[in-house]
């Protein structure tokens, strides 16, 4: 009956019980997701199924026989095959090359003969790739396809995707799950590991959710509601976070951006006369796929960075050639991209939440650490830091490290807050609680920039919605007439649009 089954896997990694005991069953040609918090073991265990991991204790059987998997290649061999979020594809190499690397025993390929091989197999499984072709010159969604079709080659019959939507526009995902319904008619099995529950509802039979390591349980997805499915995996009711109150038309315009360019860090176009503005008590999200200049466009916002030209304008007064200190004391308040850059992971929980404001906290060329613990104490209690002030910062986990960088950032009420990929990697309650911090925000009065590659978060808090494709706002949109299809179609240059 099951074409993968888990029995009783446990994962050990010193101290901590990564997988507790874990049953998985597989049917042959289902789409099964495994959802989860982070770090409740999803990957792990998907990684011990490939071979990545071996399994302290507990059996697998594939096709009802008891097996043994040291290694990817042994995975293979048994017919399973994984698709990792980050692509292991060779850039300067064709689609063909890299479907065959490391799956041909000849040193010298016989390019004519692998390109027909490989054209042969993407037509057998309808997946719309030119074997011909450089990988690097591929979108991200063609580049998932061959890495599906590098699985399929090896003769794959079990496909584990793993967050396989995280860096696609929503038509990509509406072709990715054209793709997946068409190999599931065609017997093969496919588990799909992901946070984002409406797309689990949508193209998933069943689903095992895992929390604390341990299963909680496999439903029918018919049978179950997203709202159930966040219960199952954060052991509550979770209520979505939306925006409840428009905005007022008349409230000032706090941060003002024209014509602004700059450079990437190869020195090439990232900003090519980019225009915003936002207004006091509103979130403008920034919509768009990664790379299209919205790194640049938080470090300009920071002061990390200068634009080659452009104004920049908090309250009429311009920022350009000012230190990201005199963006802080002008009102400027940015939550860091990536957390573990944000802090200083040998250091404590209360030396991180004074790091940027250390002036404030000296006398006579003295730190006073009676004053900064004071202060951390005060903030852990009212941003819920789950944390000790003396805990080292590099052992919280990934929702309380940003609880620590929104109370050091938003307690000084700055009236500019830019919030580049907040919830990143966040599980479903980090998530709220976050989303939650940047409503309050726009409730005090301050102007929210919030720039996200997740657009359920960016149709959810955002007031109006700009999209910004290659280093350009190519148009902003009130939230109550955005659509996914229309941001998705905007996202990929397809569509301009003016407000």
């Amino acid at each position: 009956m099951y074409i993968v089954e888990m029995q009783k896997v446990t994962k050990i990694f010193g101290e901590l019980v990564a997988n507790d005991h874990v049953d998985f069953q597989l049917r042959k040609g289902e789409i099964h997701a495994l959802l989860g918090e982070n770090g409740a073991g999803k990957t792990t265990l998907m990684r011990i199924l490939y071979g990545l991991y071996q399994q302290t204790t507990g059996d697998i059987f594939i096709d009802g026989e008891k097996v043994t998997i040291n290694s990817p290649k042994d995975a293979i061999k048994k017919g399973v095959g994984m698709v990792t979020q980050h692509f292991a594809l060779v850039p300067p190499m064709t689609v063909a090359e890299n479907v065959v690397l490391g799956y041909t025993d000849s040193f010298v390929l016989d390019q004519a003969a692998i390109e027909k091989k490989v054209g042969e197999a993407a037509d057998q499984f309808s997946l719309d790739i030119n074997p011909k072709s450089i990988v690097r010159h591929l979108s991200v969604g063609q580049r998932q396809r061959v890495e599906i079709l590098k699985a399929l080659y090896r003769n794959a019959k079990v496909l584990i995707l793993d967050e396989p939507t995280a860096v696609l526009v929503p038509q990509e995902v509406d072709s990715l799950f054209e793709t997946l319904n068409r190999l599931r008619k065609d017997d093969l099995s496919v588990i799909f590991i992901s946070h984002k529950l409406d797309e689990v509802t949508k193209i998933t039979d069943r689903v095992t959710v895992l929390r604390d390591g341990k299963s909680i349980g496999t439903v029918d997805t018919v049978n179950v509601t997203q709202k159930q499915l966040a219960a199952m995996m954060v052991g509550r009711d979770t209520f979505g976070v939306t925006r409840q109150t428009e905005i007022n038309p008349d409230n000032k315009k706090i941060l003002e951006v024209e014509d602004l360019c700059a450079l990437d860090d190869k020195g090439l176009p990232a900003l090519k006369n980019l225009k915003l503005s936002i207004r006091s008590g509103e979130i403008l999200g920034i919509a768009g796929v990664g790379g299209n200049g919205q790194k640049e466009l938080a470090e300009i916002l920071s002061g990390v960075k200068s634009p080659t030209s452009g104004v920049l304008k908090i309250n009429d007064k311009n920022l350009v050639g000012k230190d990201p200190s005199d963006f802080s004391k002008m009102g400027m308040g940015r939550i860091p991209e990536d957390r573990h850059e944000g802090v200083v992971g040998d250091l404590t929980v209360y030396e991180n939440l004074a790091l940027e404001h250390l002036d404030e906290y000296s006398k006579n060329g003295f730190l006073d650490k009676q004053a900064i613990r004071k202060n951390a104490e005060e903030l852990i209690k009212n941003f819920q830091i789950k944390a000790k002030p003396s805990d080292r910062i590099r052992t919280l986990s990934g929702g309380n490290m940003q609880k620590v960088l929104l109370a050091r950032v938003l307690s000084r009420q700055p009236e500019v807050v830019i919030a580049p990929q907040p919830t990143r990697g966040l599980d479903v309650g980090a998530t709220e609680y976050v989303r939650q911090q940047l409503l309050e925000q726009r409730s005090r009065g301050a102007a929210v920039m919030l720039i996200s590659e997740d657009l359920d978060e960016i149709l959810s808090i955002s007031d109006r919605i700009a999209v910004i494709y290659e280093g350009e706002i190519v148009g902003t949109i009130n939230a109550q007439d955005a659509t996914p299809e229309k941001l998705g179609l905007m996202m990929s240059g397809a569509l301009r649009e003016e407000a």
